[in-house]
């Protein structure tokens, strides 16, 4: 994802980006980027961070241990050190809204996490909001689903269908959200510019499915066989526990702020037209 954002702004900007890995440097120097070596796991390799950028993304995930995301919080100490940038984008998960029984929900949600991972990120959404209270920098969190492309590692269910990972009888399936790599990256960057401070917008597309019919349709475009459908306690019997985490919580996302507040059109409208490679 950092490096879809970063195509997107380099024809304009100077673009520096964080990195805990030597072996990445030369990789991000070839996609026009000046690597800064530091690590979020580390504070005091923060420090250099400060007063260096104007506009910053955060997409760092937190560790996977915990209720407190230690990560954002070193970042944002890190840039508080000196002058601050102009704007900062974070982005976050659907998920700390929680079960919402399959219900539509927009940005006016009560969060309610459920998970260890989903009270991570909600720290992280805090710390963020704790530098943008004074109005500068002017911060934003993004809530974002599930993330695909069919460059992605991982980013389509190709390889769980080869698997015949099973899905949830249609009773008791739970509706899914999505959002195409390079949609999220355009939102990214219009969010730098054109996003309200301390207000949160869901960056998601306009498919309406549960995850059984998803993965219906996706075995439909590739030719595969659909995934065999079980019980949910059967579920519990066959899937891992981070899997059953997804399972247990069903939403359907609004983002209506997204299109009107950030005049955002998305290239892929429905994960089915991200899936076939179909733009409008």
């Amino acid at each position: 994802m950092g490096l879809r954002v970063a195509g997107l702004l380099k024809a304009s900007s100077r673009l520096m980006a964080l990195t805990s890995s030597s072996q990445r440097l030369e990789t991000l120097l070839q996609s026009g980027i000046t690597p800064m070596l530091g690590n979020l796991d580390k504070p005091q390799t923060l420090r250099r961070l400060a007063g260096v950028a104007t506009h910053v993304v955060h997409m760092a995930p937190p560790p996977l241990e915990g209720y407190t995301d230690p990560r954002t919080r070193a970042l944002v100490l890190a840039l508080r050190l000196r002058s601050l940038p102009s704007a900062m984008v974070y982005g976050s998960t659907t998920g700390v809204y929680g079960d919402c029984q399959g219900e539509w929900i927009d940005e006016t949600r009560r969060l309610q996490p459920q998970s260890a991972r989903a009270q991570r990120r909600v720290d992280a959404q805090n710390w963020i909001n704790f530098l943008g209270k004074s109005g500068y920098p002017r911060t934003q969190v993004l809530r974002i689903p599930g993330i695909y492309a069919l460059d992605r590692e991982g980013g389509t269910p190709r390889e769980r269908l080869l698997r015949g990972t099973p899905v949830l009888d249609a009773q008791e399936d739970v509706y899914t959200n999505h959002i195409h790599a390079d949609d999220l990256a355009r939102a990214t960057v219009l969010a730098l510019w054109r996003g309200c401070p301390l207000r949160p917008m869901n960056v998601c597309d306009d498919t309406d499915m549960k995850m059984g019919d998803y993965m219906d349709k996706a075995a439909a475009i590739w030719g595969l066989p659909k995934p065999p459908r079980i019980s949910r306690e059967q579920a519990k019997l066959q899937l891992s526990p981070m899997v059953m985490s997804f399972l247990n919580e069903s939403r359907r996302i609004r983002s209506e702020r997204m299109a009107q507040e950030m005049g955002l059109r998305l290239l892929y409208p429905t994960v089915m037209d991200g899936l076939k490679g179909k733009t409008p």
